[in-house]
């Protein structure tokens, strides 16, 4: 409640005409000593409307977004002694992602392309980015196949000058949303074409390796 203003004047002036200005003491309201207070309650609940309004408006955009994010990649470098490197680029796409695939260093004919479980290329031989990231419980398959397992890219076609683009739309998995994300995981390049035979499409040997990031 707004404490009343005093009856007498704290502090005065004397003006033309004999008139005394005053400056009472200015009315403020008493927050501290009444909890109850109607205008105690409203100001306290502005300022928690206020402080939320600018949390949702400031930070949880940014967070959003950190974790959402529209492109990233996979640097692959080589391992199991081969020469093999290159970049898969991940798009979001109306359904899934749409993924581009460039590699150069491999030898002529087909070579398989996984996401892996895990993203971890510190093994000389790829084997510590686990087996091919399947959240979903799938069968090993084409890309195009009634199953497949989410990372299943197929296959990419080197030339005679060691070089080869594949770009392909994965529908089943995301960018930062639940179990199908892949930001994290390590994306495989393998010795052998993918025959699509169960469990992993005898693929060989791990000949590149690169962990997917955010870009």
């Amino acid at each position: 409640m707004a404490r009343s203003l005093p009856s007498h004047p704290t502090a005065g002036n004397r003006g033309s005409g004999g008139r005394v200005w005053y400056r009472p003491r200015l009315g403020y309201l008493d927050l501290q000593s009444n909890d109850r207070s109607p205008m105690r309650s409203a100001t306290l609940f502005t300022f928690c409307a206020v402080s939320t309004l600018l949390a949702c408006g400031g930070s949880r955009p940014a967070a959003l977004a950190l974790t959402t994010p529209e492109t990233a990649v996979a640097s692959l470098e080589s391992r199991s002694g081969s020469t093999v490197t290159g970049t898969v680029t991940f798009t979001r796409a109306d359904s899934g992602l749409n993924v581009t695939v460039e590699l150069s260093g491999a030898s002529p004919g087909k070579h398989a392309v996984h996401v892996h479980e895990k993203g971890d290329c510190s093994a000389p031989d790829g084997s510590s980015a686990g087996s091919h990231f399947n959240p979903l419980g799938h069968e090993h398959g084409a890309p195009d196949g009634a199953q497949q397992h989410a990372g299943d890219f197929g296959n990419v076609e080197i030339g005679a000058d060691g070089k080869g683009t594949v770009t392909l739309t994965a529908k089943a998995i995301r960018l930062g949303d639940g179990e199908t994300n892949v930001l994290g995981r390590a994306v495989i390049v393998h010795a052998n074409h993918d025959d699509f035979s169960q469990p992993v499409g005898n693929a060989g040997g791990r000949q590149a390796c690169g962990v997917i990031v955010a870009k």
